[in-house]
């Protein structure tokens, strides 16, 4: 082999593993998606810059989800009427989210069937495995970077004055 055609190989080989890597880090842009909302509104990450937005990726099957839910309905009560929007991203069908929500109202906007946002936000190995837990939090600033990215028990507190900072800046 060439040391030209040695070099390629190595470019490629080193170019695939990269993409094949993904993790966002607080900073980077966050990735634009667009979806509708149970309630019929249609969001664009990029038509939200300017406003401080809150994405929770959850499950109707997950017990922390299930007990994050109301203190992250009281971060919403508290910033009702600012700048901030408030997302809950969910790979489920509307089908299977409306009966848990009669029992567990959640004021964020739901946006069902969100496979596609989970990959473009979820980190993921050199394999492409899919590496998320739920619920996993990111806020994005006014400018469309990631502010925050965190997950797991017992956010909102954490959420909450991250916002607060945020809305002074």
């Amino acid at each position: 082999m060439t040391k030209l055609a040695t070099i390629f190989f190595l470019f490629v080989l080193t170019a695939a593993n990269a993409f094949g890597q993904q993790s966002l880090q607080v900073g980077n842009i966050a990735p634009d998606f667009a979806g509708e909302s149970l309630a019929g509104r249609h969001y664009s990450l990029s038509e939200l810059q300017g406003k401080v937005v809150v994405m929770t990726f959850w499950s109707t099957k997950c017990q922390i989800c299930h007990s994050e839910i109301p203190k992250l309905n009281q971060v919403v009560d508290r910033y009702r009427g600012q700048d901030v929007v408030f997302l809950a991203l969910t790979m489920e069908p509307q089908v299977r989210i409306e009966p848990y929500l009669k029992k567990n109202p959640f004021k964020f906007d739901i946006m069902p069937n969100s496979f596609g946002v989970v990959l473009k936000y979820a980190d993921m190995d050199q394999k492409g495995t899919i590496n998320m837990g739920f619920p996993a939090h990111f806020i994005i600033n006014r400018k469309g970077a990631i502010a925050i990215k965190t997950g797991g028990w017992d956010k909102a507190s954490n959420i909450d004055s991250h916002i607060a900072r945020l809305l002074a800046e």
